[in-house]
C-alpha cells in the first residue's frame, strides 16, 4: 500500500516538473527583460529539476525488487535535489549581480535602484 502511495506521489512530482519546464520555457521566450528571463530560467531549474528528481527518488523507494539499489538510487536522487535546490538560486543571483555591476543590463521601467541610483535614469 505504501509503495502505491510513493509511486503516485513520485509520478505527480515528475508531471509537475514537466509542467514547470514548459511554463519556464514560455516565460524565457515571452519576457522582455534579462532579469525576468533569469527568474523564469531559475524557476525552471528549481521546479523543473528538483521535483522530478525527488519524484524519481520516491519511485525508486517504491520499487522493492532491487532493494539495496533502490535505496542507493533514492539517496542519490534526494542528495541531487537538495544540491540543486541550494545551488541554483545562488548561481542565478551571481548572474544577476554580475549583470547589474557591469551595467550591461538596464531595468525598464526602473522605480528605485538601491545599489546604483544612476541606473534608474536620474532618479
Amino acid at each position: 500500500m505504501i509503495d502505491l502511495v510513493l509511486k503516485i506521489i513520485g509520478y505527480f512530482l515528475v508531471a509537475l516538473g514537466a509542467f514547470a519546464q514548459v511554463v519556464s520555457g514560455i516565460g524565457v521566450n515571452r519576457f522582455r527583460n534579462f532579469y525576468l528571463r533569469l527568474h523564469a530560467a531559475t524557476i525552471g531549474s528549481i521546479w523543473g529539476s528538483v521535483f522530478p528528481i525527488a519524484g524519481a527518488g520516491l519511485i525508486a523507494l517504491a520499487e522493492s525488487d532491487n532493494l539495496p539499489y533502490s535505496y542507493f538510487m533514492a539517496g542519490v536522487a534526494f542528495t541531487t535535489s537538495f544540491l540543486i535546490l541550494i545551488l541554483s538560486p545562488a548561481g542565478s543571483h551571481a548572474l544577476a549581480r554580475a549583470a547589474h555591476k557591469s551595467r550591461v543590463v538596464r531595468v525598464e521601467p526602473c522605480v528605485h535602484d538601491e545599489l546604483d541610483p544612476s541606473m534608474c535614469g536620474g532618479s
